[in-house]
């Protein structure tokens, strides 16, 4: 099989990295990588002003110590906190400067983790899903993001094209 000659240096760098088939464009260079493509950088702002002027409903767990294994989650409603547990009494606020925003799927994709989601009816569900959020919460930091922000996937296809941010999101904080 013949390859293609390299376009420029960056380019012949990152085939011999990676060791597959020759690059051909950007595309393919920020997925061998592991990088999406970024969003606008209007989105991302909109999107921490919309996070740090909200308010946000908290489910305490029941270890006190996973705010530092997994980071402290955060749902936009009551009734959405509420699927989790006893949310507070009141709802808190956040801070947030350099969030990773999407759907869990392109998340994960970022992160560099495998898509190996628990089955609900596992009996280890709990342990696994934990233990999934921890890898996020490492490889997140170790990227420089302070938070993670999970959106639906049709609406953060939505987001990306119109700029309408979504009403449902749920937020993993980890220094709260």
């Amino acid at each position: 099989m013949d390859e293609e000659p390299h376009r420029n240096a960056k380019c012949a760098y990152l085939c011999a990295t990676c060791s597959l088939m020759p690059l051909t464009n950007i595309a393919d260079i920020r997925f061998r990588l592991g990088i999406m493509a970024p969003m606008r950088k209007e989105l991302v702002q909109r999107i921490v002003a919309h996070i740090n002027r909200k308010h946000w409903w908290h489910c305490p767990p029941l270890d006190p110590k996973s705010y530092k294994k997994r980071g402290k989650f955060f749902a936009s409603s009551f009734g959405e906190a509420e699927l989790y547990g006893r949310p507070l009494d009141e709802p808190q606020r956040v801070k947030v400067c350099n969030p990773l925003a999407g759907s869990e799927d392109c998340v994960l994709d970022v992160l560099g983790i495998p898509k190996q989601y628990p089955e609900p009816e596992d009996p280890r569900f709990y342990q696994k899903r934990a233990a999934l959020d921890a890898k996020m919460r490492v490889a997140a930091l170790a990227k420089g993001y302070d938070s993670i922000a999970i959106i639906h996937p049709t609406a953060f296809v939505v987001f990306k094209k119109t700029g309408k941010i979504p009403r449902s999101i749920e937020l993993n904080v980890f220094n709260p």
